[in-house]
């Protein structure tokens, strides 16, 4: 009789189009007439949901929200999540296979292992054995640190609630399942649903959470797009795997800013922290080569400078090709327009390839003085002195806007050695920084044109 009374948890298909529901799956929504639109979700009654009677409270009241961080022993890591771990915060970290998303997370549970807290290391990819070859490879093995392979999400909870470490990492998400759910794992109903089971825990239980995901072939976290709304931090490692460098960047942080970066090299023995990427990524840099310029960027509180390399190629297609890696390809173009109009370079019948060296993305207007520099080296075939850097916007109408944070760019480029600034002339109006470098400030495309060559 009890059996009989008691409400279950129903599944429901919903149109991810319009929302149409549906008690089973349809392959064209009636609604709005989308095929494959369908979705698997759970319906719970009210009466099931066991929720807690929700209060209004003064918001003076409510809790504080500095609590004292979790340092992760990885400064890099550390900087990116906006000064450690939060208690209870949920983290997503996403990357292309085989980019050291596994790796990073084993670093991390050694260094928290060896602070003295209890760690646990969910995986359901790998079997035990793979995961302690890996460990002992690593340098990454402490008797605090606890492993369950195992990808059942109530028996990961379970575990977690008796245990109650320091941090729990689940690699990966998409491999995760929910008894009452009968999609396979990796589905989006199985991915949402056990995100929603494991933030719950955290917020409830003040538990930190690292998840692992997978990326789809366009780079986005493979699944729902919802779960990049759930958890409280999205991070992104990227690089390439045939390249030293990977870069791991913060997509969404509620704790902390989304423009931290930190720089990681691949080694034999692992994950190795860049502490200096300026000296790293300019040490190969060849001097006194057209096409070749320094500028620095800077990537949430840290200046960083990099070297754009740009080659500039007659074509003997009917259409030239712009190529840009490590920027943006719109950018290129409408650079390579500005040239062409302003400066009266014929662009037109030229390949032109752009790369930022060092395997780093940049996005900031600032790189335009650099780019448009480095472009009209390679044209003329006259190369830049090696001791310039250059950062500021390039306008339609050929007019140099001012950038941000300059003092901080001037003060790591003197740090290295160089001795030329060239800058839009509005900051350095507004410059009351003292340096030993010589600054030139610069208001138009033929301004920089005329001292970009000239020692």
């Amino acid at each position: 009789m009890s059996s009989l009374g008691k409400k279950k948890n129903k599944i429901q298909y919903v149109c991810n189009n319009c929302g149409f529901k549906s008690g089973r799956w349809l392959g064209r929504c009636p609604d709005c007439s989308e095929w494959d639109s369908f979705a698997e979700r759970i319906s719970r009654p009210a009466s099931a949901a066991g929720l807690p009677k929700a209060e209004p409270q003064p918001l003076h009241l409510a809790p504080d929200g500095d609590e004292e961080r979790i340092f992760t022993g990885i400064e890099e890591l550390d900087r990116v999540l906006g000064g450690g771990v939060v208690p209870g915060a949920v983290v997503l970290i996403g990357g292309d296979p085989g980019i050291g998303k596994s790796t990073l997370m084993m670093h991390m549970l050694a260094a928290v292992a060896r602070q003295g807290g209890k760690v646990l290391y969910a995986s359901g990819e790998e079997s035990a054995r793979q995961i302690k070859m890996r460990a002992r490879r690593l340098d990454a093995l402490h008797p605090e640190q606890y492993l369950a392979t195992v990808s059942n999400v109530e028996q990961i909870i379970e575990m977690t609630l008796a245990m109650r470490p320091a941090l729990l990492v689940v690699d990966s998400i998409q491999t995760l399942s929910c008894d009452e759910i009968s999609s396979a794992p990796g589905s989006v109903t199985q991915v949402r649903e056990s995100a929603a089971r494991l933030l719950s825990m955290a917020k409830v239980e003040n538990i930190p959470v690292m998840l692992v995901g997978h990326v789809t072939k366009e780079g986005a976290i493979a699944g729902p797009k919802i779960l990049e709304h759930m958890v409280d931090t999205v991070l992104y490692f990227e690089g390439d795997r045939n390249h030293a460098f990977r870069i791991l960047r913060t997509q969404k942080n509620r704790f902390g800013s989304t423009n931290e970066i930190g720089v990681f090299e691949m080694k034999e023995e692992g994950l190795v922290e860049v502490k200096n990427p300026s000296e790293i990524f300019l040490a190969e840099r060849p001097l006194d080569v057209p096409g070749s310029v320094v500028i620095p960027s800077v990537e949430g509180t840290r200046p960083i400078l990099v070297e754009v390399q740009a080659l500039v190629s007659p074509t003997n297609l009917g259409t030239a090709r712009r190529t840009a890696i490590g920027a943006d390809p719109q950018r290129l173009a409408l650079l390579c327009a500005v040239l062409e109009k302003k400066a009266g370079m014929d662009l037109y019948g030229h390949d032109i390839f752009l790369n930022i060296a060092g395997g780093i993305r940049i996005e900031e207007p600032a790189l335009d003085l650099g780019v448009i520099s480095a472009l009209a080296s390679s044209m003329l075939e006259r190369p830049i002195p090696s001791a310039t850097v250059l950062c500021g916007e390039v306008g339609l109408a050929g007019e140099v806007r001012a950038a941000g944070q300059v003092e901080m760019r001037v003060g790591e480029a003197e740090r290295l050695g160089f001795q030329r600034f060239i800058m839009p002339k509005a900051n350095l109006d507004r410059l009351h920084q003292k340096s030993g470098m010589h600054l030139v400030g610069v208001a138009t495309l033929q301004e920089l044109l005329e001292v970009v060559f000239t020692e």
